[in-house]
């Protein structure tokens, strides 16, 4: 422990030293200046050609100090990104800040000045010891409830207002046992001790305010003065940073290593476990957001119990996969989720910061943006995505203009149907008189080259057809994400974070679906609506594949590669094979919304 704390301080002095050189730096032109502006009184530096070097270097000292002085003045109070999270007040966990004050307490370190949560499956320490300056901004407002760690008999040194701040992600709560997360966070906690050391805190805040320099620099939001004022003071800001960069990682390695070291007697053996457990928390969290949550917030949905999702979605997991059984016979120990008072309220809060982190969604409800309970989830969003999928996909075919129903379809039968869609996909037939025409097979022994000289005209046609569907339901969705209304960001002020200013999401969960992806999307949806409508089917949930299609109870595992077959192949067959076992009939209307 004692030479990670060693190197880590080592570390920090050199980075003070980088911040003592540039100020060398700035001074050294003032000191000629001085000594320039000296020399006649003493007998010294006099003459016409002494007289032109001060009138040169004494406005050039003058400058250089003032813009010394900017850089200073803009780093000293340049306020470093802050991880958005949900601030948890002593009254609202008083078990869970027990908890961390023991672990604190048996580790000989001081106590973390508060608590909060993050939708995110990590857990670490966070110095805001910088929002003290000026007035505090707009999210601090709401933590009125937050008055630290108190009581408990310890001294003045465990409550000091400058330790950082305990983040811990929500999942972590809901998933794992109290002892387990006690054992997660024992290494966490024990980072507080090198946090406190003077060195270290400076050199902290000295390469956070460079960090926080540069990007005021790059946005122009605090920046004093013109535009090239703001780029020299970009510049020399990341000068500074590059300086300071290897010794600052080197720094932070060293905290780590101290705190894991100090932290390895308390609950060594089940900390074993707990990393077991936080592996596959990870796991079941991004399989929750990407095939879950994200459908929701695409239909201006958000649900409103992701960390209790979590835990439904692992224990799935549990019973699937063998390589994590057991996992679920902890269930029956107390979660760590007791710790607080009420836990409802708390996954709420970090439901709607995971939505606006992950998927940009505003910070309040509203008509297009309210939340959902798993209970409603089919109803809400299953259904109403399938629907709202497959009115798209008929009103491009409407654009293309695809005809609604054969020629002797009888009256009244125009509406959108499923046979539409797969009559309009299936590759079209080669032609009897072309396949006459087609040249003899090549010999056996050059069967390896051989190449069909119609393959390639078969294959565009399909092709063709798919692809300038696939574009159509890409332009569609473009118009209808232009067409939707959008606040305008806010101008950055010193009392406003990334979360006001509209530069949602920070974390975007996927990169934009390919037109491909976003045709068997649509397919496979007007596949759902007509089995919906026409077979009895209905939408269901699936803790781990998101949105399902339920048949006679059960969940129909093996639609999507046959949508494949057609999209790419042109191939119906299949699919309509599927269709008639199901009891689907896609020559029926299907209701759309």
């Amino acid at each position: 422990m004692e030479a990670g704390a060693q190197a880590a301080r080592a570390r920090a002095l050199a980075v003070l030293r980088v911040r003592s050189r540039a100020l060398a730096v700035a001074l050294l032109p003032a000191a000629f200046a001085v000594v320039l502006l000296a020399g006649p009184s003493t007998g010294h530096l006099a003459g016409p050609a002494w007289d032109a070097v001060r009138w040169v270097l004494t406005p050039f000292a003058v400058l250089v100090l003032l813009a010394a002085g900017v850089v200073a003045l803009v780093v000293a109070r340049a306020r470093p990104a802050v991880t958005p999270t949900v601030t948890i007040g002593e009254e609202q966990a008083p078990d869970l800040y027990r908890l961390v004050r023991d672990l604190a307490d048996r580790l000989d370190v001081p106590a973390p000045s508060a608590i909060a949560l993050t939708p995110d499956c990590d857990s670490w320490l966070e110095d805001r010891t910088h929002r003290s300056h000026g007035p505090p901004p707009p999210e601090e407002h709401a933590d009125d409830g937050l008055n630290g760690l108190r009581g408990g008999g310890r001294g003045p040194h465990r409550r000091t207002p400058a330790a950082p701040v305990l983040v811990i992600g929500s999942p972590f709560l809901w998933w794992m046992r109290v002892g387990e997360l006690r054992a997660v966070l024992a290494p966490v906690v024990a980072g507080t001790g090198p946090s406190a050391h003077p060195d270290i805190a400076q050199a902290r805040r000295f390469v956070r305010g460079l960090d926080a320099a540069v990007a005021v620099a790059a946005t122009g939001g605090r920046c004093p003065g013109s535009r090239a004022v703001c780029a020299g003071l970009g510049r020399v800001a990341r000068l500074l940073l590059r300086s300071c960069r290897e010794h600052a990682a080197e720094m932070e390695r060293g905290v780590a290593a101290a705190a894991a070291e100090r932290a390895q007697a308390v609950d060594y053996g089940l900390r074993i476990v707990a990393q077991e457990q936080v592996g596959l928390a990870y796991a079941g969290w991004d399989r929750l957001l990407t095939r879950v949550a994200l459908p929701a917030w695409r239909m201006g949905r958000w649900p409103s119990r992701l960390d209790a999702g979590v835990v439904a979605a692992l224990t799935e997991l549990s019973r699937r996969d063998r390589l994590a059984e057991g996992f679920a016979s902890r269930l029956g120990e107390r979660p760590a989720c007791d710790l607080l008072e009420e836990p409802g309220a708390v996954d709420e809060a970090t439901s709607l910061l995971a939505a606006r982190l992950f998927h940009g969604g505003p910070a309040e409800t509203g008509q297009e943006w309210s939340p959902v309970g798993w209970q409603e989830y089919p109803e809400e969003v299953v259904d109403r995505t399938w629907r709202t999928d497959a009115a798209r996909l008929h009103r491009v075919l409407d654009a293309l203009g695809v005809r609604r129903c054969p020629g002797d379809a009888p009256p009244g039968s125009d509406g959108p149907t499923l046979s539409r869609v797969l009559d309009h996909l299936t590759a079209p037939q080669p032609d009897p008189v072309a396949e006459a025409l087609v040249p003899p097979p090549a010999p056996a022994d050059d069967l390896d080259s051989y190449e069909d000289p119609y393959e390639e005209t078969y294959e565009d046609q399909e092709t063709e057809r798919s692809s300038a569907l696939a574009a159509g339901i890409t332009a569609e969705l473009a118009r209808e994400e232009a067409a939707a209304p959008a606040g305008q960001p806010a101008a950055l002020t010193p009392d406003t974070s990334l979360l006001d200013i509209g530069t949602l999401p920070l974390f975007p969960l996927q990169p934009p679906r390919s037109s491909r992806e976003l045709l068997t999307d649509h397919v496979t949806a007007m596949v759902c609506c007509a089995a919906m409508d026409t077979a009895g089917a209905t939408p269901g949930l699936d803790w781990l594949d998101g949105p399902t299609l339920l048949i006679d109870g059960e969940r129909a595992t093996d639609l999507t590669p046959r949508v494949l077959r057609l999209i790419e192949d042109g191939d119906p067959a299949p699919l309509r094979a599927w269709l008639v076992e199901s009891g689907i009939r896609p020559e029926k209307p299907v209701r759309l919304v």
